[in-house]
């Protein structure tokens, strides 16, 4: 993007740009349920989705977690 280069300089920058891998960019990493694959309501601590949280804990697998109704 720099107009100062050359024009030969700026299309080998180019170059070397075009060979890199698309998802090596940090900011494409997306969080995902290990259990589901949900990619959406993840717990960044427990690496899993808020659906499956809600099951393991209804199925008695989280200690310290108990149903709550109100």
């Amino acid at each position: 993007m720099n107009k100062n280069l050359t024009l030969e300089e700026r299309f080998k920058a180019q170059q070397k740009l075009s060979k890199l891998p698309r998802n090596s960019a940090k900011n494409r990493i997306m969080n995902r349920c290990q259990i589901t694959g949900r990619p959406h309501g993840v717990y960044r601590k427990l690496k899993i989705s808020r659906i499956a949280l809600r099951q393991l804990g209804l199925q008695g697998k989280i200690p310290g977690m108990v149903k709550s109704s109100w």
